[in-house]
C-alpha cells in the first residue's frame, strides 16, 4: 500500500544531502573562496561602519564585531578551508565565525538590513569591475601598440584586398587606423558595460531595501562604486549588469578576430606581405623549409574561445525570469570570469605581435604590379584630365589591365602603349597624358598621396587621425586614473572608519 504519512513529519534527512554537497555546496563553496573571499570582507566592513555611523548598531557593539572580523582575515586563509557540510556556503562560515567569538546575539548582528541577495551581487560587481578594469588596462596597451606601428608605418605601401581579390593600394598605417577606430569603439562599450557595473547592490536586502535607516550611498562610497543602484528590485533581479559586459567583450573579440584573418592571408606564402621574425616563427618538425607564424593561430582560436565563453554567458540568461535566482550567480559568474582570462592572453599577444611584424616591400611592390590596382587611379584621372564620363574612363581602364595582363606585363613599364590604342578606340582621339605623366598615375605612391580626403591614406588625413587616436587614448588613460584613484580613496576612507571602529572603547 502507498504511504500516505505527511512526508514533512516523517523526514529525518539532515541538511545537506552527500550529493548535493558535492555536486552543489563544494563548488559554489570553493568558487567563493577563490574569487570573492576578500569583497566579502569589503562589504562585512562598509556594513559595519554605516551600520555603526547611523545608529543601527550601538557603537560599542560594532566596535567589538569589527575587532572580531579583524581577528578573522588575520588567523582564517580562504585558500586552506575545505567545504564540510557543516554550513551551507562561505557567507554563513564568516557569520559562525562571528557567533563562535562574540555568542550568537552580537554576531548575528552584522546581518542587520542586509540579505545574502544584495550581498551576492555587490560581490559580483566587485570581481566585474576589477576584471574589466584589467582588461581595458590590456586594452589601453594594444591601442597604444596599434597607434605607434600605424604611425611608423604610415607611408609603407601594402595591397588592400576585397573578396580575396587584390583591390588598391594603401598603407599600412592606413589599415590599422581602421582596426584602431573598431577597437576604440569596442573600449568605449566595455567603460559603458563598467558603468552599469559600479552601481552598488547593498541596501536592497532580499529585494525591497529595509525598515531600518540604512545610508545606502555610504556603503557605495565606501565599497569604491559610483553610486547606489536605485531602484532595490532591480538590485537583486537586472542582471544586465553581466550581460552588458559579456556582451561587449564578445563583440570586441568578434572584431579582433577579423583582423586576426588577415594576418593569417597576409602571411601565406603566395601573398607574403606581412613579415613576421623569427621570435614569433615556429618550424616544421619534418618539412625543414617551413616557417609557420602560429601565433597568428593563437590569437585566432583563443578570440574564438574568448567570445564562445562571453556569450555563453548571455546564453545563460537567456529566458530565466526576472528576480533574484542562482542562474546569474556564483557558478555562472565563474564561468564568465575564464572569458576575462582568455582575453588578457589574446590582447597581450596582439600587443607584442603588432610591434613586431614588419611589411615586405618586395612583396607588395610584386604583387601590385601583377595584379593593376592602381588602375582605379587611371580611370578617375580620365574623367579630371580628358573630361570623359567615368563609365567610358572604366571600360579604358579594364581594356588596358586586360591587355597588360595578358602580356605578362604591368603599368608602369608596358602599359602605355595599351592605354593610347583603347583610349584612340573608345573616343577616336589621342590622349593628352605624356608617357612620363601616365606612369606617374599608376604608381602606388601617386595612388595614395592623391586619396587626400578625410579618412585617407593619404599623409594629411593619416596625421589628423592618428592626432585623434593619440588623444582617444588619453582619454581612456586619464579616466581610469581618475576612477583608481577614487576607489583608491574609498579603500582608505573604508580602512580609516574600520580601524577606528576596531580601535575604539
Amino acid at each position: 500500500m502507498a504511504d500516505h504519512t505527511d512526508p514533512r513529519r516523517s523526514d529525518t534527512s539532515r541538511f545537506p544531502d552527500p550529493v548535493y554537497k558535492e555536486t552543489v555546496l563544494r563548488p559554489l563553496f570553493d568558487g567563493a573562496k577563490t574569487h570573492h573571499a576578500a569583497g566579502f570582507g569589503r562589504i562585512d566592513r562598509a556594513h559595519l561602519v554605516m551600520l555603526a555611523e547611523t545608529g543601527i548598531l550601538p557603537r560599542p557593539v560594532a566596535a567589538r564585531i569589527a575587532r572580531a572580523l579583524a581577528d578573522i582575515s588575520r588567523e582564517v586563509d580562504p585558500a586552506t578551508l575545505v567545504y564540510t557540510g557543516e554550513v551551507e556556503d562561505f557567507f554563513f562560515l564568516v557569520e559562525k565565525e562571528l557567533k563562535q567569538r562574540l555568542g550568537p546575539d552580537e554576531g548575528g548582528r552584522l546581518h542587520t538590513a542586509r540579505s545574502r541577495n544584495d550581498i551576492d551581487h555587490t560581490l559580483f560587481k566587485l570581481s566585474l569591475k576589477e576584471r574589466l578594469d584589467g582588461l581595458l588596462e590590456k586594452c589601453r596597451a594594444l591601442l597604444a601598440a596599434l597607434i605607434d606601428t600605424a604611425d611608423r608605418e604610415k607611408a609603407t605601401l601594402i595591397v588592400a584586398y576585397t573578396h580575396g581579390q587584390p583591390a588598391q593600394p594603401t598603407t599600412l598605417g592606413h589599415y590599422l587606423s581602421a582596426a584602431i577606430e573598431i577597437l576604440i569603439r569596442d573600449m568605449e562599450r566595455i567603460e559603458a558595460a563598467r558603468g552599469i557595473v559600479n552601481l552598488s547592490s547593498m541596501g536592497a536586502a532580499a529585494i525591497t531595501t529595509s525598515g531600518f535607516p540604512i545610508d545606502r550611498a555610504r556603503v557605495a562610497q565606501l565599497l569604491g562604486f559610483a553610486a547606489p543602484q536605485r531602484n532595490s528590485y532591480s538590485c537583486i533581479a537586472a542582471v544586465d549588469y553581466t550581460t552588458a559586459s559579456y556582451s561587449a567583450l564578445e563583440l570586441m573579440f568578434l572584431h579582433l578576430g577579423r583582423l586576426i584573418q588577415d594576418f593569417q592571408f597576409w602571411t601565406a606564402f603566395e601573398v607574403g606581405q606581412l613579415y613576421v621574425p623569427n621570435a614569433l616563427v615556429q618550424i616544421s618538425s619534418i618539412m625543414p623549409q617551413k616557417r609557420n607564424p602560429v601565433p597568428i593561430e593563437h590569437m585566432r582560436h583563443l578570440s574564438s574561445q574568448t567570445m564562445a565563453r562571453a556569450r555563453v554567458m548571455l546564453d545563460i540568461m537567456h529566458n530565466t525570469p526576472f528576480t533574484d535566482m542562482n542562474d546569474s550567480e556564483g557558478e555562472s559568474q565563474g564561468a564568465g570570469y575564464e572569458a576575462f582570462d582568455c582575453a588578457g592572453r589574446v590582447l597581450d599577444l596582439m600587443a607584442s605581435f603588432i610591434g613586431a611584424v614588419r611589411v615586405d616591400p618586395e612583396r607588395v611592390a610584386t604583387n601590385i604590379r601583377r595584379s593593376c590596382i592602381t588602375i582605379t587611379e587611371l580611370a578617375d584621372t580620365l574623367v579630371r584630365r580628358e573630361g570623359l564620363s567615368f563609365r567610358q574612363a572604366h571600360e579604358i581602364a579594364a581594356d588596358v589591365a586586360r591587355a597588360v595582363v595578358a602580356a605578362g606585363s604591368d603599368l608602369e613599364t608596358g602599359g602605355y602603349a595599351p592605354f593610347r590604342a583603347a583610349f584612340a578606340e573608345a573616343t577616336g582621339n589621342e590622349t593628352g597624358l605624356s608617357e612620363q605623366t601616365f606612369r606617374e598615375i599608376v604608381s602606388p605612391g601617386y595612388f595614395v598621396s592623391v586619396r587626400d580626403r578625410f579618412g585617407g591614406p593619404a599623409p594629411e588625413p593619416m596625421a589628423e587621425a592618428l592626432a585623434q587616436y593619440r588623444a582617444a587614448h588619453d582619454g581612456f588613460a586619464a579616466r581610469a586614473r581618475a576612477e583608481a584613484q577614487r576607489e583608491e580613496e574609498a579603500a582608505r576612507d573604508l580602512d580609516t572608519c574600520f580601524q577606528a571602529l576596531v580601535g575604539a572603547a
